[in-house]
């Protein structure tokens, strides 16, 4: 049985970041990288669907189960990436909603 690994594989890099400096720039360049890997996972996960897609349209793949598996993969990780950004914007909008 085929292993599935999704988006959440990155989410154990959320642990706790070492930040060396009181300004937090550390900290917001390791939330911008795991969002980056996090990101080129998605699109990996996209480029391996597309392929297995162009394989089974073209009968070279016999197993329309494994192609199907793959493309969920993908609708369910764009599902995750795009919850993950509206969260990100009504984050920064409550921030920017805040009276000093």
């Amino acid at each position: 049985m085929s292993r599935i690994d999704g988006i959440g594989g990155g989410m154990a890099l959320l642990g706790t970041p070492s930040v060396s400096s009181n300004d937090g720039t550390d900290l917001v360049r390791a939330f911008g990288d795991v969002l980056e890997q996090a990101l080129d996972t998605v699109n990996d996960m996209q480029s391996r669907a597309d392929r297995l897609t162009e394989k089974l349209a073209a009968g070279e793949v016999s197993d329309i189960h494994q192609v199907m598996i793959a493309v969920e993969q993908v609708n369910l990780a764009l599902q995750l990436t795009m919850q993950v950004r509206n969260k990100i914007i009504e984050s920064y909008q409550e921030v920017m909603r805040m009276q000093i």
